[in-house]
Formats: structure tokens, sequence, C-alpha cells
């Protein structure tokens, strides 16, 4: 969840970047910053996941060892626990919020730059152009963080073992599915790209066919 924070973070300045300094981009987020800031989204997600499995480590589990989850996500750990987990929960949550924190505000300082940019641009060409790259990529960031907020902070008389999976299931693998169609396929080389595998796949296919014919 932080490495998947951290990358969404990353392409808000990314956005940020192309819309506001557009002159800078390529000196800005080349191939070296774009490295380091993926290393460092990766590194946080890493030191995170560390220190979530350290805590869970040093709990005693007395209640079974069965989660109701298809990770071991900690909420759900700590319900199995027996051991004095005050401390710990409110650990990971500071830590947790003050991730989630910083992000969520330089996310919201991004976009408030970027549309108030987007406002003095004259073209319905350039409005469609910032909006199509920015609104599939706020409508993630959306869906992230409502879904990973409802599931850690929703009242325990409406959670269920079937609730908890499909909230679970939004903001963990439904955001990185959609990295792809946020990012990279607007990459109009791997559009080529793409329509080019799909031609070639059909094409064979109808020969295939033909010759079995």
């Amino acid at each position: 969840m932080s490495a998947e924070f951290s990358l969404l973070t990353i392409m808000c300045y990314d956005r940020y970047i192309a819309i506001c300094k557009p002159l800078h981009y390529g000196t800005l987020l080349g191939s070296r910053a774009c490295a380091h800031m993926a290393a460092a989204a990766w590194a946080t997600g890493f030191l995170n996941g560390l220190l979530h499995t350290d805590n869970t480590f040093s709990l005693a589990l007395c209640q079974g060892n069965t989660l109701g989850q298809f990770f071991c996500e900690i909420a759900h750990i700590l319900k199995l626990s027996c051991s004095h987990s005050d401390f710990r929960e409110l650990g990971l949550l500071v830590v947790g919020f003050c991730l989630t924190f910083g992000c969520f505000i330089f996310i919201v300082f991004s976009y408030v730059q970027v549309f108030r940019t987007v406002l003095r641009i004259l073209s319905e060409q350039g409005w469609h152009k910032a909006f199509s790259m920015c609104l599939p990529h706020l409508a993630v960031v959306s869906l992230f963080i409502s879904t990973g907020v409802f599931s850690y902070l929703k009242p325990p008389s409406i959670s269920s073992l079937s609730l908890d999976l499909v909230v679970t299931v939004l903001y963990s693998v439904v955001p990185p599915v959609l990295n792809p169609l946020i990012y990279s396929l607007r990459n109009q080389e791997l559009k080529d790209a793409l329509r080019s595998l799909i031609t070639g796949c059909s094409s064979g296919r109808s020969n295939f066919l033909l010759s079995s014919a």
C-alpha cells in the first residue's frame, strides 16, 4: 500500500511538471530522476513492510492462525493476538498516517497548481488534453484513499468477511492493475506497439484458420 501510494504521488508530480512546467519536463523528469523516485517508492514500501513483519512475528497468536483475508493484513492479525498490542497498533497507525498524510498533501497541492494552470488555457484542445491526463489518475487516487480509509476506520458493527474482502481488493489490487492504463498507455509509442501486437495476432490467427481450411 505504501509503495503504491508513493507511486501515485510520483505520477501526480509527473502531471504537475507536464502541465505547469512543460519546458523543464525533460530536465526535471529524466531517466535518472525517474529511477531515483521509483527506487524511493519501493524502498518506502520495503521499510514499511519490514516494520509490519517485525511487529507480526513479535505477537503471540492464541486465537488460531487462519485469517479471513488473502494477505497478512495487520488489522486481521491483531484480532488473533492475545498480546497487549495497543502500543504496537498505535505506532503502526502513526507511521502509516504520517506517510499517507504527507503524500496526500503533496497530491492536493500539486493538483491545485495544475488546475490553476489549466484554467488559464484558452484552447478547448488544451483543456481536453490536460483533463484526459489528470482525471484517470485522480479517479484511481480517490478510489485508493477512500477504500483504504474505509477499511481501517469503519465501525466494527458493519464489518463482515465479504465486505472486508471486497474493500481490500479495491485498494490493494485494483489501483496497481490500473497503473498502466493511467500512465503507460498514454505513451504513444506503447500504444503503437500494442496496436501492432494486436494486429499481428489477428493476422496470424486469420492465416492459421485459412491454412487449416
